[in-house]
């Protein structure tokens, strides 16, 4: 069993420099752990995914221009996720505000081909599938 994201938890991005903080807003009226717990619908960058230090992956623009004006030396630049899609695959048999709850194996895709994990889901009691 999975460990039930919160507000709060540790992510990381494949593509960052440095962790990220999960947000929870406390709109689904839903505890866990003494926090707002997550849904698959929390994904909105800078309101639930915080950025991840500075960003490396060459399909962001601002890396690319970066690293073009090095004359090709990769060149990271400051991260600004942006993930449209839901996070992957979430808990189906618990529902968090008419969605599947997170769960801390899900994977949220950002569109500058970052793949963000969690790392610490914010708490150690509340177990999900």
């Amino acid at each position: 069993m999975g460990m039930q994201v919160i507000g709060n938890a540790m992510l990381q991005c494949a593509m960052g420099a440095a962790p990220g903080t999960m947000m929870v807003l406390p709109v689904n009226c839903v505890m866990a752990g003494g926090q707002p717990a997550a849904n698959i619908q929390d994904n909105k960058p800078m309101v639930n995914i915080l950025p991840f230090g500075v960003c490396k992956s060459i399909a962001n623009p601002t890396v690319a221009s970066a690293t073009a004006a090095a004359y090709g030396s990769l060149t990271p630049m400051p991260c600004i996720p942006v993930t449209t899609a839901p996070w992957i695959v979430g808990a189906p048999t618990v529902m968090v505000g008419g969605m599947p709850a997170l769960n801390d194996s899900s994977m949220l895709l950002c569109n500058w081909a970052g793949t963000i994990q969690v790392s610490f889901a914010g708490q150690v009691t509340v177990q999900i599938p």
